[in-house]
């Protein structure tokens, strides 16, 4: 039976929680400020962008995700269609006030399709989550664009 491999991710920022999930549910401009490559839109969700699909393309890998949380100002989560070998990959950003700004919780979960793999994929999506982590709480403290 394959692990289930988890990745936790922390940071904080001096902007609000509705400041940080604006950015977090506009994935179209996350290229503008994250390690994401380009953004191309699938399929729309409802009429809150609920199940939403689209591609991120970065560095030659296609990722094709699925929005499958929304909490204004709460918590942003995403499930990988297809892109990387892996299984059941969610993710989910939980925003949290605190010390007048946000503290942010980036976690997911996943199964690697190739046996012994794991913790692999475990090190390099940690390493880029980080990245995700520190590009949001940057963004999000200076302010609207």
């Amino acid at each position: 039976m394959a692990k289930i491999q988890r990745i936790s991710v922390h940071g904080h920022t001096s902007a609000s929680p509705e400041a940080v999930y604006a950015l977090l549910e506009d994935r179209e401009h996350w290229p503008d400020w994250s390690p994401m490559g380009d953004f191309r839109l699938l399929k729309k969700g409802d009429e809150n962008g609920l199940g939403a699909v689209g591609v991120f393309s970065t560095n030659g890998v296609n990722s094709c995700e699925e929005v499958i949380a929304l909490e204004p100002g709460k918590r942003f989560g995403y499930s990988l269609n297809k892109g990387m070998p892996l299984r059941d990959y969610r993710a989910y950003v939980d925003l949290t006030p605190s010390m007048g700004g946000t503290d942010v919780h980036w976690h997911s979960t996943f199964t690697a399709k190739i046996p012994g793999t794991g913790w692999f994929f475990r090190r390099f999506l940690g390493r880029f989550l980080g990245r995700m982590v520190e590009s949001l709480v940057t963004r999000a403290s200076r302010g609207a664009p």
